[in-house]
């Protein structure tokens, strides 16, 4: 129960990673505010999050006897947003732990130049915006309470360059350097801020999860196919798994991890030491 007694914030917990989070963080005893989008967004060509996975991710947190919201929240939206943090503070009162795993991946799939204006200000509003209008609203009582951990869901696209992604690479390392800035912005208070930088996440079933399947339609590999062509790639001939990045969110959560602020944390089976 490393996280008993804390609060967390989880922004995208409808499934895939943010599911993951939630329902790891649940196990170690956190309560729990979940945030979605809950609904498709015009310019996102597949999917998104629902308002029932989002109810199915909070009942598989309260399973583990901790009390869990659940709240609509778009991330674009900076009254939405503000309102969200709000009710999380009147529900739990103090938070101690925010998640910021919310994110697209599209535009994919296209040269820099083939990007339109509409597609790059909707990735960077969602990927990159949405994690600091959050860490906006959240980290505020963070400060006053001298105390709490952020971590900002990053990728290896924050470290390294993907051919087609200039967009999605962008945002992710936009991330990371948020994530520094507000290290030492908030170090003088005992907040801290990590990124998690996942490699290629298998789309686990039991979280329903697409990102990885997703960014394969957009290259035009065969969805059947796609798991092996991401595997080559893999220095440890394996596919990340979403709890091995929920169990490092853990560790970054926790107090164990009390000193480490401003780092990104690879879960990538060594893609990035290339």
């Amino acid at each position: 129960m490393l996280l008993r007694g804390k609060t967390a914030v989880v922004t995208g917990a409808a499934r895939g990673l943010g599911r993951t989070c939630a329902v790891r963080f649940a196990q170690e005893g956190a309560d729990l505010f979940l945030l979605d989008v809950a609904e498709d967004l015009h310019g996102v060509p597949y999917p998104l999050g629902s308002a029932a996975q989002l109810a199915e991710t909070a009942a598989l947190c309260e399973k583990h006897g901790v009390a869990v919201a659940p709240a609509a929240a778009d991330l674009r939206d900076p009254a939405a947003v503000a309102d969200a943090a709000g009710q999380a503070l009147d529900r739990f009162g103090p938070v101690q732990i925010l998640v910021n795993n919310a994110g697209i991946a599209t535009p994919s799939g296209k040269q820099t130049h083939e990007i339109t204006e509409a597609e790059w200000s909707l990735m960077l509003d969602i990927d990159l915006s949405g994690a600091w209008r959050m860490t906006k609203a959240v980290v505020p009582q963070m400060i006053e309470q001298r105390a709490g951990s952020v971590i900002n869901v990053s990728s290896t696209a924050g470290l390294v360059g993907y051919r087609h992604f200039a967009g999605y690479v962008a945002a992710k390392h936009g991330l990371i350097g948020l994530t520094k800035a507000s290290a030492l912005d908030y170090a003088p208070f005992g907040v801290r801020v990590n990124a998690l930088c996942p490699g290629s996440v298998r789309d686990d079933p039991l979280v329903e999860g697409r990102m990885l399947s997703e960014i394969a339609r957009s290259l035009d590999v065969a969805v059947g196919e796609h798991e092996e062509v991401f595997v080559r790639d893999q220095p440890m001939n394996a596919l990340i798994e979403p709890r091995d990045v929920a169990g490092a969110a853990v560790w970054l959560a926790g107090d164990d991890s009390r000193q480490v602020t401003g780092t990104a944390l690879t879960v990538d089976g060594g893609f990035s030491a290339r």
